[in-house]
């Protein structure tokens, strides 16, 4: 795309978020910013917290398959409500949800001894971390919904810009996370964190409850197969669309397999970052690292994703797991700073390429039950990586780097030692994932799915 078209592409998107649907469209955006910051920091400094008081790389990596579990048994449901009811109306339960159990949570730590929360075999420390996990698995519904909402408000030539934007957001979110989430964690654990996170939840509902959503088209017409199964999950009718659509059902089965992997980075990230660096510093790190999410967020906006965002997709994919295999070579932060970052650039044009097809591809009426089963089935495999990956590279990869065969071997130019085992782990990981990535863009299923994105819009919307 020629400079020109882009500057008069980006100068009618900017007039689009000018028009009524424009201005709702940024205010949702504001409100899923201030429930993103209280959600992402609640579950930032859990995993600080957890990792400090006790220092068990187990312990995050059970609290990363905490997470990965629930997202994963919960995104069809969700996204069964999200389709059964007014957006809006969701979004501001979920708000309230998290609230709820967040205050729960403010209870447990006030009321129980610091003791309890020392030992990782504690079950009063994992009350109190399925409890506040809970509240931040119920942003998962505003996760749903807002992408269909770009489909009701955003014309489909602007709605890879439109979701640029969200992923700018998401970026803006993680750079406050990280900043806030660390300094309260190192001040006093997790009470300010949580006091926080209640003050920004009454916030996102005041702002958002005048806000008017032009949801015309929640209601199916009566006999219809939409007015059969709306207030269902209707599993079956989701995967009969999916199969109707040529190569999509293989491109959520690669996302699946690309979390299995990325289960990895959940589980051991901050271990290995807090091996390097002081608390303070890891979290001021991601706060510049996420300037990476908002810039390549921004970057999409302005240049949209071309017209090919299957094959995009999949490059920007193998980059990612070569950043993977080269970060961890030497032990350094200023290599994991750099490889993340580029990571962090190029996620928005991931995750906005996989939306704009979805949005494309998919009815309307069915966007969210089909948003939230992919969600579902992409983060299926990741918690048996979380889960797995804590203790195999607890027992297995720390011992072998530290006074095991590797670090005998190959010890004297990889390192050796606790991070250097964790180390080992992305390497591998990096690997596999170049592997599946480069098999993807060579099979059929990504020249089907490019051909049907290319096809005129039916029904989508």
């Amino acid at each position: 795309m020629s400079d020109v078209t882009q500057e008069t592409t980006a100068a009618r998107f900017g007039t689009e978020l000018r028009t009524a649907g424009g201005r709702v469209f940024l205010h949702l955006l504001i409100s899923t910013l201030v429930v993103s910051v209280l959600n992402y920091t609640v579950w930032f400094a859990v995993t600080f917290w957890v990792y400090l008081e006790t220092r068990s790389v187990f312990a995050t990596g059970m609290i990363a398959g905490i997470f990965l579990v629930a997202t994963a048994s919960t995104g069809i449901w969700f996204g069964s409500l999200v389709d059964a009811h007014h957006k809006k109306t969701i979004m501001q339960v979920s708000a309230l949800v998290s609230g709820v159990f967040y205050a729960v949570g403010l209870t447990l730590s006030l009321v129980l001894p610091d003791a309890a929360f020392r030992d990782p075999a504690s079950p009063w420390l994992w009350v109190f971390v399925v409890v506040l996990m809970i509240g931040v698995i119920a942003g998962n519904l505003r996760t749903i919904a807002l992408p269909t909402l770009v489909t009701l408000l955003i014309t489909p030539a602007h709605r890879d810009r439109a979701n640029g934007l969200v992923g700018t957001t998401t970026g803006v979110a993680f750079l406050l996370t990280s900043v806030i989430s660390g300094v309260l964690v190192a001040r006093n654990g997790m009470l300010g964190v949580l006091l926080l996170a209640l003050g920004l939840i009454l916030l996102a509902l005041i702002h958002l409850a005048p806000v008017r959503v032009p949801e015309t088209r929640v209601v199916p017409a009566a006999g219809s197969e939409e007015a059969a199964t709306t207030g269902r999950v209707d599993l079956r009718g989701t995967l009969r669309l999916i199969r109707g659509v040529p190569g999509l059902g293989a491109l959520i089965v690669f996302s699946c397999l690309n979390n299995f992997l990325g289960g990895a980075f959940m589980a051991l990230m901050d271990a290995y970052g807090l091996s390097l660096v002081p608390v303070q510093t890891w979290g001021l790190l991601w706060g510049v690292l996420s300037t990476g999410v908002i810039i390549g967020g921004l970057a999409v906006a302005r240049t949209g994703l071309g017209t090919n965002p299957v094959r995009l997709l999949l490059v920007i994919n193998l980059v990612l797991w070569t950043v993977t295999m080269a970060f961890p070579l030497r032990s350094s932060v200023v290599l994991l700073a750099a490889g993340m970052y580029v990571y962090m650039l190029l996620i928005p044009y991931a995750e906005a390429a996989e939306q704009t097809i979805l949005q494309k591809v998919v009815p309307y009426q069915r966007q969210g039950r089909v948003f939230g089963f992919a969600q579902s089935v992409e983060q299926a495999a990741s918690p048996i990586t979380a889960f797995l990956i804590g203790p195999l590279t607890q027992f297995a990869f720390i011992p072998f780097m530290t006074d095991g065969w590797g670090a005998r071997t190959f010890g004297g130019w990889f390192g050796t030692g606790a991070d250097r085992g964790i180390a080992l782990v992305f390497v591998l990981t990096g690997v596999v994932g170049a592997v599946l990535t480069l098999a993807a863009l060579g099979s059929r299923y990504y020249r089907q799915l490019a051909h049907r994105y290319r096809e005129p819009a039916g029904a989508t919307g």
